[in-house]
């Protein structure tokens, strides 16, 4: 018996058995846990001044919406955090953290870049 592709059925189930599997292993590939971006400010703080971090990340491979090979995408926002934090030295956490984000396209994939932004305290 063969299905409307003139495959066997049995083969034709396994195609789709096969195409599942691979869609189902290439989106676990694609998850990051949370991030906390502001850690909260100690009650006795002393301001340092605004500071601000940028961190870029990249994925490269595909079109647009199938970029699939992450190059320090999901670190981005943590290590936007550390270089605002390094902007002032003696700094040990932001208040009134706030984020934007810029991408753009190149030849073979996107960079995405993180700013960070808040009041350094001590």
């Amino acid at each position: 018996m063969t299905d409307r592709s003139g495959l066997p059925q049995s083969r034709s189930r396994q195609f789709i058995r096969l195409g599942f599997l691979l869609l189902l292993i290439g989106s676990a590939g694609c998850s990051s846990g949370l991030t906390t971006i502001a850690r909260s400010a100690p009650g006795d703080h002393a301001s340092l001044g605004i500071a601000q971090g940028t961190a870029c990340g990249s994925t490269l491979f595909g079109a647009t919406l199938t970029n699939f090979i992450p190059l320090g995408l999901n670190s981005r926002v943590d290590r936007a955090y550390t270089n605002a934090l390094r902007s002032r030295p003696g700094a040990t956490t932001l208040r009134g953290v706030g984020l934007s984000e810029s991408w753009f396209y190149w030849i073979i994939g996107t960079t995405r870049c993180v700013t960070i932004t808040g009041e350094a305290v001590q």
